[in-house]
């Protein structure tokens, strides 16, 4: 999660109870921090074929 305000991330994992945590404990700590990201990232491996 990223806080959208401040810019400040909390730890990466794949918890997302952890992130959803976190992001609570942020708006608790700056409660003009009300708005969140949550950033995915998936991978993706191409593979060589008729498009080269």
């Amino acid at each position: 999660m990223q806080c959208a305000v401040c810019e400040q991330n909390g730890e990466p994992g794949d918890d997302q109870a952890a992130a959803h945590a976190w992001a609570t404990g942020h708006l608790k700590a700056n409660p003009e921090h009300f708005t969140h990201r949550e950033i995915i990232t998936r991978p993706c491996r191409l593979k060589p074929g008729a498009w080269q």
